[in-house]
C-alpha cells in the first residue's frame, strides 16, 4: 500500500508539474507583471486585468487559430499581436514588444528610423490601464498567437504615452 501512496503521488506531482509548464508564463498576472514593470520603468501606474478585455482577445484569437496570421481585428480597444514558435509564451510576446523601446525616443515622440515602435508606445501608454490578453496555438504550423488588448486604446498620433 506504501508503494501504491509513492506511485500516486509522484504521479500528481508530475502531472501537476506538467500542468504548471504549461500555464506558466501565460496567466493574467503574467502578462500583468511583464507589463507592469515596462510601466514602472517610465513612472506610469499599472494595469489591471478585464475580464471583458480579456473575453474580446480571447474570441478574436479563436478567430486567428486557422491561419494565425497578424491581421489586427479593428475593434474598440487598443491591440498588439504577436507570432511565435516553439516555448513562445505571453510574456515572450510582451517581451517583443518591450524591447521596442530601444527605437522609440521619448524626448521626440518618435521611433528610429526604419524601426518599430508602436507596440511599446501601447503597452506603457499612461491613460490604458485595463488589460486583457490570450494566446492560442496555430492550427496550421503550430505556433503561438498572442494578442493583448487595451482599454482605453493608446497610440494617439501627436501624443506621448507618458
Amino acid at each position: 500500500m506504501e508503494s501504491f501512496k509513492f506511485h500516486f503521488a509522484l504521479v500528481c506531482f508530475f502531472s501537476f508539474a506538467m500542468f504548471q509548464g504549461t500555464y506558466a508564463q501565460n496567466s493574467p498576472q503574467d502578462y500583468l507583471n511583464a507589463h507592469n514593470a515596462a510601466r514602472s520603468q517610465v513612472g506610469v501606474g499599472n494595469m489591471v486585468w478585464n475580464a471583458t478585455v480579456a473575453g474580446y482577445a480571447q474570441r478574436y484569437a479563436n478567430q486567428r487559430i486557422g491561419d494565425c496570421r497578424l491581421i489586427h481585428s479593428s475593434g474598440p480597444y487598443g491591440e498588439n499581436l504577436a507570432w511565435g514558435t516553439g516555448a513562445f509564451t505571453g510574456v515572450s510576446a510582451v517581451n517583443l514588444w518591450v524591447n521596442e523601446r530601444t527605437s522609440y525616443n521619448h524626448g521626440t515622440n518618435t521611433c528610429a528610423r526604419g524601426s518599430v515602435c508602436g507596440h511599446y508606445t501601447q503597452v506603457v501608454w499612461r491613460s490604458s490601464n485595463q488589460l486583457g490578453c490570450a494566446r492560442v496555438q496555430c492550427a496550421n504550423n503550430g505556433g503561438w498567437f498572442v494578442i493583448c488588448s487595451y482599454y482605453p486604446r493608446g497610440n494617439y498620433i501627436g501624443q506621448s504615452p507618458y
